[in-house]
Order: C-alpha cells, then sequence, then structure tokens
C-alpha cells in the first residue's frame, strides 16, 4: 500500500515509529519542534542510544523516505495517517498532563484531509480520545488509539515482532486501514531488521481491534500489572532478606508456575524510566476521579519508591552504620540495559542519596553519563570506565544489568577496590560474585 504518513512527536516512541515505517515503503514526515533533536535527526542519528535505530534514520534521510521537519504543515494536509507520540508528563499530582496531547490533536485536526485518519499512540488516559473527539468536533471513526507497548532497548524488535497490535476506535473499516499499516510492516520486517543490525524475532502476534476507552485501558492496564509484579517480588525480597532465603531462587520456583512465569519478578533497586512509574500514576489518578480507590496499585508504588532507600540502609549497615566520608562507587545510571534514558532512574536516585548521606559518589554508565547529569547531585563525580570509578572504592552499588557491568570479572573490582570493599548488587545479577566473595569481598544483593 502506498500511503504518505506524518508522526507527531520524535521521542522514543515516535522516532522509532517515523524510521520503522519509512523503511516499509511509506513516505514518513517527521514533526519534532526541538530544533537540537531535529538537527541531529537529519544527519541521519538519534538523539538517545536505541539499538539499531541509526541506520534505519540514516536510511531513510538519505533515500527521503523520512522527512523531519518542526513544520506540521509540511506533511499533515497530504497525509492519510497522522499518528500521535507527543509527550504525557506527570501532574504534580499525578495525573497525566495533556497539553501536549490536546495541542497537537488541535492543529494537525485543523489541517488533516477529511479522510485522514488520526492516531493517537501516546500513552493517555482512559476516556482522552472521546473527549478530544468532542472538544474538537472530529468524526468520530477518523479517532483511532492505537498505543504502543515496545520496550526502551528493544523498541525496534518489539515493534517488528509483536506479541499485539492494539487499535480501538468506532469504524472497522478505519481500523481495518490502521492494521493494514502494521502488516505492511510486518511485510518488511527481515529486511528491515538485517538493515538495523538487529536480531529478528520469533514472535508471532495479534492484532486485537476494540472500543477505543478499552484500548486506551489496556496499554496502561499492562503497564501497571507488570510494575506490580516487580513491586510483590521486591516485597518477598525483603521478606528474604529478613529470613535468609535467596529471592533469585525463590522467584525461579515460583516462575516455573505457568499459571505466573517468571518475567518481571525480577527482585531489585525498583523500576524507574517513562512508562511505569506514570503509568502506575496515571492510572491511580483515573481511578480517583471516576470513583475507584485501586488500593493495590498505590501499595505497588509505595513498594517501588521504598527501594533506592532501602539499598542504602542495606549498604550502610554493610559498612559499619555510617556512610559519612565513604568513597562509594555506582555502576549504572540508566533505568535499565539497553537504553541512555534516566527518567526516574533508580541509579541515579541512590547515586543522590549516597550523596546526601555525606558518601563520595562516584559513576559509571555506558551509555546514559549524558542524561544523568541533569538529574544528578552536582557532587556526583562521573567517570568513562568501570575501572576508574573503582579506585580506591570502600563500596559498590550496581545499580542497572548492563552485560559490561555484570559480566565484569571479579578481578577488575580486586585490582582497584579497597581491600574487603562492600558490592552490592541492586540487580541481583552479577555473575561471579563467587569469585567476588572467595577473593575477600562483601557481596550481597537484595533478598539474597
Amino acid at each position: 500500500m502506498s500511503s504518505t504518513i506524518t508522526v507527531l512527536g520524535a521521542g522514543y516512541v515516535g522516532l522509532s515509529t517515523a524510521a520503522l515505517l519509512a523503511q516499509a515503503g511509506f513516505k514518513v514526515y517527521l514533526v519534532e519542534p526541538n530544533p537540537s533533536r531535529l538537527d541531529t535527526i537529519k544527519q541521519g542519528r538519534s538523539f538517545f542510544f536505541e539499538s539499531g535505530l541509526d541506520p534505519i534514520i540514516k536510511l531513510g534521510i538519505d533515500s527521503g523516505s523520512l522527512l523531519p521537519t518542526d513544520s506540521y504543515e509540511m506533511g499533515v494536509p497530504e497525509s492519510d495517517f497522522v499518528f500521535s507520540c507527543v509527550g504525557t508528563p506527570d501532574n504534580p499530582d499525578g495525573s497525566s498532563n495533556l497539553s501536549y496531547v490536546y495541542g497537537a490533536a488541535e492543529t494537525a485536526l485543523r489541517l488533516m484531509q477529511p479522510n485522514a485518519v488520526y492516531i493517537q499512540k501516546s500513552t493517555v488516559p482512559v476516556g482522552t480520545g472521546k473527549a478530544i473527539i468532542d472538544k474538537f468536533d472530529v468524526e468520530p471513526g477518523r479517532y483511532v488509539s492505537n498505543p504502543e507497548f515496545l520496550r526502551e532497548g528493544t523498541a525496534l524488535q518489539d515493534t517488528l515482532w509483536f506479541d499485539r497490535i492494539v487499535c480501538g476506535g468506532s469504524d472497522e473499516t478505519v481500523l481495518s486501514r490502521v492494521v493494514e499499516l502494521y502488516k505492511a510492516l510486518e511485510a518488511h520486517r527481515g529486511d528491515i531488521a538485517s538493515s538495523a543490525g538487529i536480531k529478528a524475532g520469533t514472535v508471532t502476534g495479534s492484532y486485537i481491534t476494540t472500543d477505543l476507552n478499552s484500548a486506551e485501558l489496556i496499554k496502561v492496564t499492562a503497564n501497571a500489572f507488570l510494575a506490580l509484579k516487580i513491586s510483590f517480588a521486591n516485597s518477598i525480597a525483603k521478606l528474604s532478606d529478613a529470613v535468609d532465603a535467596d529471592i533469585n531462587g525463590i522467584m525461579d520456583a515460583v516462575g516455573a508456575d505457568k499459571r505466573i512465569g517468571r518475567a518481571f519478578l525480577n527482585a531489585g533497586r525498583g523500576y524507574g524510566g517513562g512508562c511505569f512509574p506514570k503509568d502506575v500514576s496515571g492510572l491511580i489518578s483515573s481511578g480517583l476521579e471516576h470513583g475507584i480507590d485501586l488500593e493495590i496499585m498505590q501499595a505497588a508504588q509505595q513498594v517501588n519508591e521504598s527501594m533506592p532507600g532501602y539499598v542504602i540502609e542495606k549498604l550502610k549497615d554493610r559498612l559499619g552504620g555510617n556512610l559519612s566520608g565513604k568513597k562509594v562507587a555506582v555502576l549504572g545510571l540508566a533505568f535499565k540495559k539497553g537504553t541512555s534514558d534516566t527518567r526516574k532512574s533508580p541509579g541515579v536516585k541512590i547515586a543522590n542519596l549516597l550523596d546526601t548521606f555525606g558518601a563520595e559518589v562516584l559513576a559509571y554508565d555506558p551509555q546514559a553519563l549524558e542524561e544523568a547529569k541533569e538529574d544528578l547531585r552536582r557532587s556526583v563525580v562521573l567517570h568513562m570506565s568501570i575501572e576508574e570509578t573503582l579506585v580506591d572504592c570502600d563500596a559498590v552499588v550496581l545499580a542497572t544489568d548492563w552485560e559490561e557491568l555484570v559480566s565484569s570479572p571479579a578481578q577488575i573490582f580486586a585490582d582497584h577496590l579497597n581491600s574487603g570493599a562492600v558490592v552490592l548488587d541492586a540487580v541481583n545479577a552479577y555473575k561471579n560474585y563467587i569469585d567476588l566473595e572467595n577473593l575477600g569481598f562483601d557481596y550481597t544483593g537484595i533478598g539474597r
């Protein structure tokens, strides 16, 4: 199918979506108002780290199929589909700030062709679509909710080899048109993966069409449930610490139950990023708005917020009850491996808490040093390698499960740390901990 598409917003979702669709035979306008981001994309690069993304951006720019711009007027009037991928940051009360969503809709809907389809890909509270339809007098069938389920670090694989594509709206013909977009992308996924230098997936996903409100609620419910699993695992990890049990072994056995599954039962320093914290707080806020008190999600949120402090208290106990004057290395600042994103990163929170308690804090991350600077306290010192970060430290906190970090030989720690230093594995992922213990270091995890 030959169609022109406009994607509004070049964040993680928008840039990945636009770059992929441009490789599937579509002409794609990518609207981004930030001049620095726009200049970077025009040079054929992403302004954030995402494996495989740069090569397909460059292919799109070089071929002319991907057209970055700061103008709605350039692409929207000639587009058959307009994807809204703009940001939805938190308000202070935990609700979603929809100013960008409404602003994008107002401008785009005024410029769109009569038969064009407006596709909301940003994560929004249930009822947002109906509010936009009423506010801007949109023909209901032209508005589709199409929430994204990609994970930062594996965004391309998740889009090409999806578990499910969800499309919500009131016109079955329009929903079918949107599904056909993804089927065209699916038909090109092998070639796109090869161009991106990423591994082909194995998942055979499903296409789900539903009503508008259900589609909006599916996304936040899925993320909230995954966050709930993480917080549940962390609650059991705290109990495991108290009774001298091993959370990894416990969750391996619990996850072997096919009704439960092992995914997202990894205990540690808690979840972060731009999705889980926002979606949990947004779901709680939506519930209260409709008279439903989602106490289980409030509990999950409270457990998660407690975990960086729990890490600090555990480290303080291992260091004799005082962090003041101790030299501590924090390895990992991205909220998860595979991305440079540090939004609501537990690693950043841990580094800042250590500084608050008077420790001398040194930090390293393979990809996220630049993005972490804005949120780190000024006295936290950033280094360009593991080795530089570890020199003469009394303790280490492993805060992100990058392969480079969790596979580091124990001898690297021995060569640079002070004798008998504490190594606190806040992601329960370090592979050579037995070697560390044999070298005389005090290794501990969360719930281990």
